[in-house]
């Protein structure tokens, strides 16, 4: 990545259209699901893949340099790497920071397929007025949708709080994206829209479901997932799998096409809360300019990815049936979700998959 480029994607917490054939995952009778409730989890090993063994060790020791916890590479769903490092063990509990906004976008087509919602409902028809400060007349310009897409056109520089005095009017919405911290109001509109609090309904209809573990905590402004690697692995699995869990429909296949394709025409490389590999050119958080190519050049052009503070990771990439993890403290010792350690990680995983 350009050291611009690095600079200007600080998360806070944190090319392929739609019928591109590489994008589309494999059918669910290629791949394998781990049992519910059990720690079973299959695995398959590099050498029966054709895998460059030795290009094994120089990833592991490089992951280890970089202040990695857990490391997982999964294919056809079976487990090929599963690392730990640092004093974490498979059953430590680590945070998901924005690499969580995937589970929030998730939970949203959740409930709208269940009848509670519609994502171009005003955030207001659940909410009230007055949820923000912009005037009437804007507030109600913003939809569900919008806050999926980071197009709420509310002021991004005012920092993480969403209290109504926090949420200022800067642009129609829909006209200008910004990555905003707004999204949780999302989180408030499941728990309004269902009669639920947004931790028992996620629980119910996602986290317990595909055997999850984990759970919700407060983190300034922010709620924050937290869970083990195998827990983030999952929900990979699941996402890989077009929203089913075996055969059980968690999201509906239209919502998970949605999510994980461009969601608006401003910034290409991002869809309902997931970043996008391979388009032809992107936006980053706290800037306007559109930088030109993929967001990682060296990863797959069809990768979608959750990403979070201190270089929290989930890559789904449905070309190589993958699906890599990756939890820890900030690789470089900086807090950006996306830097140099994407590009080199990813060029350490191609030297032993290719």
């Amino acid at each position: 990545m350009k050291a611009l480029s690095i600079l200007c994607f600080a998360l806070l917490i944190l090319g392929c259209s739609n019928d591109d054939a590489t994008n589309q995952p494999p059918d669910n009778t290629e791949l394998y699901f781990p049992p519910i409730g059990s720690d079973v989890w299959e695995t398959k090993t590099p050498a029966a893949l054709g895998w460059n063994e030795t290009a094994a060790q120089p990833l592991l020791d490089y992951l280890e340099e970089k202040h990695t916890k857990a490391f997982i590479i999964l294919v056809d769903g079976k487990m090929v790497m599963e690392n730990y490092f640092n004093g974490h063990a498979a059953s430590s509990l680590w945070y998901w920071a924005s690499a969580g906004k995937t589970l929030t976008a998730t939970m949203t087509g959740i409930a709208e397929q269940e009848g509670f919602l519609d994502i171009d409902d005003k955030v207001s028809d659940h909410l009230g007025t007055g949820w923000t400060t912009a005037p009437l007349a804007k507030e109600n310009l913003i939809t569900c949708r919008n806050l999926l897409e980071m197009t709420s056109g509310l002021d991004d520089a005012l920092g993480d709080g969403v209290t109504p005095a926090e949420l200022q009017y800067k642009a129609d919405a829909g006209t200008r994206w910004a990555y905003h911290n707004v999204y949780v109001k999302l989180q408030d509109v499941i728990s309004e829209a269902t009669g639920q609090t947004y931790s028992d309904y996620f629980n119910a209809k996602l986290r317990d479901l595909i055997g999850m573990n984990g759970g919700w905590f407060v983190s300034g402004n922010n709620i924050v997932y937290a869970s083990n690697a195998r827990s983030m692995a999952r929900f990979g699995l699941l996402m890989l799998n077009k929203g089913k869990w075996e055969d059980t429909v968690i999201v509906n296949e239209n919502f998970w096409n949605e999510a994980k394709n461009t969601s608006q025409n401003i910034n290409l490389a991002y869809g309902y809360l997931w970043w996008l590999n391979g388009k032809s050119s992107y936006h980053l958080p706290q800037t306007q300019f559109q930088f030109n190519g993929s967001i990682i050049p060296s990863g797959p052009n069809d990768m979608y990815m959750a990403l979070g503070k201190n270089d929290q990771k989930i890559y789904v990439v449905p070309s190589k049936r993958m699906v890599v993890i990756r939890m820890g403290d900030a690789a470089d010792d900086v807090s950006v979700a996306l830097s140099d350690f994407d590009e080199t990680l990813w060029e350490k995983i191609n030297a032993l998959t290719n």
